[in-house]
């Protein structure tokens, strides 16, 4: 295992420039650290059809974002590259007349590096801003979307109905806009809390659009060269990293499955009793593969000091797509049965994970010890950039979720909050240890992260953040970093 110096050297050095600014009134918008956005200007209610435009909201965001990747050893699979984007992205949010909003938003991103040092499909975690797929078919480097253009309904107490292309946070499916444009959905998607300490959520998904695609695509297909003619049709689909490559289009054709099924998906989160917070989470792409998933956290204060154990537990259920890919979702096993590539049962889907952790609160630093263990059967399917160990053991780039890994971590924040105002300099560091499956083609790994969030004292809607991550893997000459600075300006 390598030595870090440089990550203690770089919290030192970062916490010694800390700001600590008086309250102040909250920006139009700020940004999260989880890169959510909080609306706290927000449009009321129109009194006149007219007004529901004119009592709108804009709201502006530019952006820059850097990606800095370096491995141990460069080989014909291994490029050591930067990349580079600017953008940023206009939504508007109407009032509300007669129950009903509308909102739409417009995202751009212009992608800076050289394709002949560092080929695009090298490029690790920077390739989301741009599109692979039309770079290769148009070299075109820019991406202009609508990532948002939905109207909503609200004439029913306690209850929202919203219908289009929209941002859609649950369990399973997050916007993540980790890099330049976020990942959306085209659906319809009802919120109610008509039950008392109840938040209910329940979305159906016709088509999703991934950060670095220009169009719409399948929630749950692969692409290949039947589903497209163009260059790198892989690129065309759902090509998210963690998306089973098994369930291509001629695959699932072959088999009679639907290569544009929708994913429905709901989350419930209740707390009618004091501390004890309870969540319960599911998808379902019919005649392919679903899943279930039970949580509970339960807070207890003592003091100046408060302790949180939590549990998560996930039942993945093979409705046909494990025959199709087969129980890695790398797709190594389609076709494949019995035991085979590590696997017991190569053509099944059906999976379990159990995970567990201790949250310590003290002030402004929050302490999680977290574990997961994914059982020895099949890995997990979630490629809507909702993550299963999230919370307990997800860290920056990792995906821990293949059947029979164990990981393990320990994460230290300071200063978070929930308005997205970060004048005192929020921190993550954490380390991450991953007992992979050798017998399956994956090897063992320390994962060390440390990340910094703050919003200018003398500027708040100018915020930068600067996330680094160091993987120390069994793999051989397979070490590398992962840098990543990122500016915003809200207005």
């Amino acid at each position: 295992m390598k030595t870090i110096g440089w990550i203690s050297a770089a919290a030192a050095g970062m916490l010694s420039v800390s700001v600590y600014a008086a309250d102040a009134a909250l920006p139009k918008q700020a940004l999260n650290a989880n890169y959510t956005l909080v609306y706290n200007d927000v449009p009321g209610q129109a009194e006149h059809f007219s007004e529901m435009f004119s009592g709108g909201v804009f709201y502006g965001r530019l952006r820059s974002n850097t990606f800095y990747y370096q491995w141990e050893d460069e080989t014909a699979k291994q490029d050591n590259h930067i990349i580079s984007a600017l953008g940023g992205s206009l939504v508007y949010n109407s009032a509300t007349f007669g129950g009903f909003d509308f909102g739409m938003g417009l995202y751009y991103s212009q992608a800076f590096f050289d394709n002949n040092d560092d080929p695009i499909g090298l490029i690790k975690p920077g390739k989301d801003v741009l599109s692979r797929y039309d770079y290769v078919n148009t070299e075109n480097k820019g991406m202009g979307v609508v990532g948002q253009a939905y109207i909503a309904y609200s004439g029913i107490p306690k209850m929202r109905i919203a219908v289009g292309r929209q941002l859609v946070e649950t369990f399973y499916t997050k916007s993540n806009d980790t890099k330049m444009i976020p990942n959306t959905f085209d659906g319809i998607v009802i919120d109610t809390t008509a039950v008392p300490a109840t938040a209910v959520k329940v979305a159906y998904l016709a088509e999703q659009k991934l950060r670095d695609h220009t169009q719409a695509h399948a929630v749950l297909m692969y692409g290949d060269a039947n589903s497209s003619s163009s260059e790198h049709p892989e690129w065309s689909e759902n090509d998210d990293s963690a998306m089973h490559k098994g369930l291509t289009y001629t695959a699932l054709k072959a088999a009679g499955k639907p290569t544009d099924a929708p994913l429905i998906t709901g989350d419930l989160h209740n707390t009618a009793i004091p501390n004890l917070k309870l969540d319960a989470s599911f998808y379902i792409v019919p005649e392919l593969v679903s899943e279930l998933m039970a949580e509970a956290n339960y807070k207890i204060s003592l003091g100046s000091v408060s302790l949180t154990p939590g549990i998560r537990y996930i039942q993945q259920f093979d409705n046909g797509a494990g025959k199709v890919g087969g129980a890695a979702y790398s797709g190594k096993l389609a076709g494949q049965s019995g035991a085979t590539g590590g696997y017991e049962e190569a053509d099944s889907l059906d999976a379990q994970m159990l995970a567990a952790r201790l949250v310590a609160q003290m002030g402004k630093y929050k302490l999680n010890v977290g574990y997961t263990q994914v059982f020895d059967e099949a890995d997990l399917i979630t490629p809507w950039r909702g993550f299963p160990t999230a919370g307990y053991t997800r860290s920056m780039a990792r995906y821990n979720w293949m059947a029979n890994t164990k990981s393990y971590r320990v994460e230290l924040q300071r200063a978070a909050n929930k308005t997205g105002v970060f004048t005192d300099i929020f921190v993550q560091a954490s380390i991450l240890h991953t007992d992979a499956d050798e017998s399956k083609g994956y090897s063992d790994e320390n994962y060390y992260y440390l990340g910094f969030v703050q919003n200018l004292p003398m500027l708040a809607d100018l915020q930068w953040r600067l996330r680094l991550g160091y993987n120390d893997t069994e793999k051989t000459d397979a070490d590398s970093l992962d840098a990543r600075f990122e500016i915003n300006y809200l207005f």
